[in-house]
């Protein structure tokens, strides 16, 4: 199995910045995709930001410019750089991963989630 441990949230003034990370543990063979997501109070969950084994990254159009994503593979860890932060930002990020396992299919797994809140 494996697990996923967020860091890093917090309350931040607009104009600020955070860096979140996200670690995986447990047994694991290849992490395909590191990806980020967050969904503010009373909405869906919302793409953000995810980074390929081979280091391609992508971005949902609103954090584009201001929020950079990267990954330490050796250490299982994806960062988040946030910066320029809006009070729209606030909402809770998740980590999801996609672990490639050696005799299957490739597995999802996420994040308990780490709450992000920017004051105006």
């Amino acid at each position: 199995q494996v697990r996923l441990v967020e860091s890093g949230g917090g309350l931040v003034q607009t104009g600020g910045s955070l860096r979140l990370s996200c670690v995986a543990s447990g047994s694991i063979y290849h992490i395909s995709f590191m990806e980020w997501y967050r969904q503010a109070p009373g909405a869906g969950r919302e793409y953000v930001a995810g980074i390929t084994s081979g280091y391609s990254t992508n971005y949902g159009d609103s954090v584009k410019g201001r929020f950079t994503v990267s990954r330490d593979s050796a250490k299982n860890t994806a960062y988040l750089q946030m910066a320029s932060l809006k009070p729209e930002d606030t909402a809770v990020y998740y980590c999801r991963f996609v672990v490639r396992n050696i005799d299957g299919p490739d597995t999802t797994f996420w994040g308990q989630g780490t709450q992000v809140t920017v004051s105006s």
